[in-house]
């Protein structure tokens, strides 16, 4: 299926579920991301039945919309959706956080502990309502 998808120019697959054979998806250098692994095969075969349409994802944890037009952020610790709406706002974010997170490591690396330079440098941070 990742071959497949990667013919088709697709930037990547995120499942609502369980995939297997990740060791293949990474040998084609194809970013999958899912809820679980397994080593079986899921009870029935799997088939893309839609294109570029709205997808609710609704477990415990969450009750969403993905749309079409949303970024997909994934990494090893999961995926996120951006809706498009918020994207130029959290750019505008990136950069005070990523400045507060390094005045963070070198407070660390002196030794002040972490409660106290997060407060101090946290505060610092861009949030969203200040946009």
């Amino acid at each position: 299926m990742s071959a497949r998808a990667q013919h088709s120019h697709a930037a990547g697959t995120v499942v609502d579920g369980r995939v297997r054979d990740l060791q293949e998806h990474r040998d084609l250098h194809y970013p999958v991301f899912a809820k679980d692994v397994g080593t079986t095969a899921p009870q029935e075969l799997l088939r893309v039945s839609q294109v570029n349409v709205p997808v609710r994802l609704q477990s415990e944890e969450q009750d969403a919309t993905v749309w079409p037009e949303d970024y997909l952020i994934g990494d090893l610790n999961g995926v996120v959706c951006l809706p498009r709406g918020l994207a130029e706002k959290a750019v505008a974010l990136m950069e005070s956080q990523v400045e507060a997170d390094g005045r963070i490591a070198r407070d660390l690396r002196e030794g002040r502990p972490f409660g106290e330079s997060s407060r101090e440098h946290r505060a610092k941070v861009m949030k969203v309502e200040d946009l």
